[in-house]
């Protein structure tokens, strides 16, 4: 054999070893992919709040339901109310299924009505997975203030605590200031929601706005019974059967153009507890992880710890919130700018 053939045909070989080294992988099911895998689960808040309650809820579940069951790590990465988180998993995060996050329900509609130099993703390319909750929020005082009715905010002022721009009460204490002649004044920066609880106890701030009600019950549900706070006014697209009485801020539009602008903000309470993945996944691990998440909402054994721990359960499908976020995008530019310069 010539030495010119002889290279050819070590040639051939090399490319038929390569070829068959790496069919394995390309063909690599989900199960596969994920047998002794862990998957990290980032929580985008302190330990010990209610974003922090569900993530670790649903970690401790989910993956019995994912192909491989794979284990699940929760693991805290807090800052500018999720928004650090939001940054880091569209940029920087492994795109191939082992990392997972939760949220704030507001930091997918920042780049849109929010402070967009912040928001450096596409919320529509995100792959969402799913939301635990559709949320309802209120805005709370302190007994030691004496208000204990929305309409005493037009003649005395509220000072509440707040995160960060990604964060509910960044967004809903601005938009209160827009829509009515409300006296609310926040002092922003607290790490997380049990930051501005402790704040509230020491003196510092006398209220909170954007506080989920279903948080309220999970993990401060005793300040609601000795009368320590007081729910002064509610946001969402509906009343939360629990507070009939409590005014809906839906009730302060004076014109329909307002209420265009209040159901365009008030969208991002559907996504309440939003699970999210980084954009760009596999078809068959995105689908495997949007079904697991399906499956783990009426799992029995999480149903039950979620009653345990006084966490309401109302999940929204992946579907509807990426339909909910196009619908969204797609508002008028008119009312978006609105919106904007009202939470400005």
């Amino acid at each position: 054999m010539s030495y010119r053939r002889f290279r050819a045909v070590g040639a051939l070989l090399a490319i038929s070893v390569a070829l068959l080294t790496a069919l394995p992988v390309y063909a690599q099911n989900v199960e596969q992919f994920y047998t002794g895998k862990t998957i990290s689960l980032y929580i985008g808040y302190t330990v010990g709040g209610a974003y922090d309650l569900y993530g670790r809820l649903v970690a401790r579940h989910i993956g019995k339901h994912i192909p491989g069951n794979p284990t699940v790590v929760p693991i805290n990465m807090q800052g500018a109310g999720s928004l650090k988180l939001m940054n880091w998993l569209y940029n920087a995060a492994p795109k191939d299924g082992t990392a997972i996050g939760t949220v704030n329900q507001s930091a997918p509609f920042v780049p849109l009505v929010g402070e967009r130099q912040l928001a450096r993703f596409d919320a529509m390319k995100f792959t969402w997975i799913g939301s635990v909750n559709d949320e309802v929020s209120v805005c709370v005082s302190w007994e030691r203030t004496g208000i204990t009715r929305f309409d005493q905010l037009y003649e005395k002022e509220l000072i509440i605590g707040t995160t960060g721009p990604g964060a509910d009460e960044y967004f809903l204490h601005a938009l209160l200031r827009g829509i009515s002649d409300a006296q609310i004044r926040s002092i922003t920066g607290y790490v997380g929601g049990n930051e501005i609880n402790a704040a509230m106890e020491r003196g510092e701030v006398d209220g909170r706005c954007g506080w989920a009600w279903s948080s309220i019950k999970s993990t401060r549900a005793q300040w609601l019974e000795q009368g320590t706070i007081n729910v002064l006014i509610q946001f969402g697209l509906r009343k939360h059967p629990d507070l009939p009485d409590i005014p809906l801020i839906m009730d302060l539009a004076k014109n329909e153009e307002d209420r265009q602008i209040l159901r365009l903000i008030m969208a991002s309470g559907v996504f309440g507890r939003p699970f999210v993945a980084p954009p760009g996944l596999p078809a068959d691990r995105a689908a495997a992880l949007k079904t697991a998440f399906d499956a783990t909402m009426v799992d029995a054994d999480f149903l039950a710890e979620a009653d345990l721990l006084q966490a309401e359960i109302s999940p929204v499908s992946s579907a509807t919130l990426q339909q909910l976020l196009i619908e969204t995008y797609a508002t008028p530019s008119h009312i978006v700018e609105r919106a904007r310069a009202l939470l400005r």
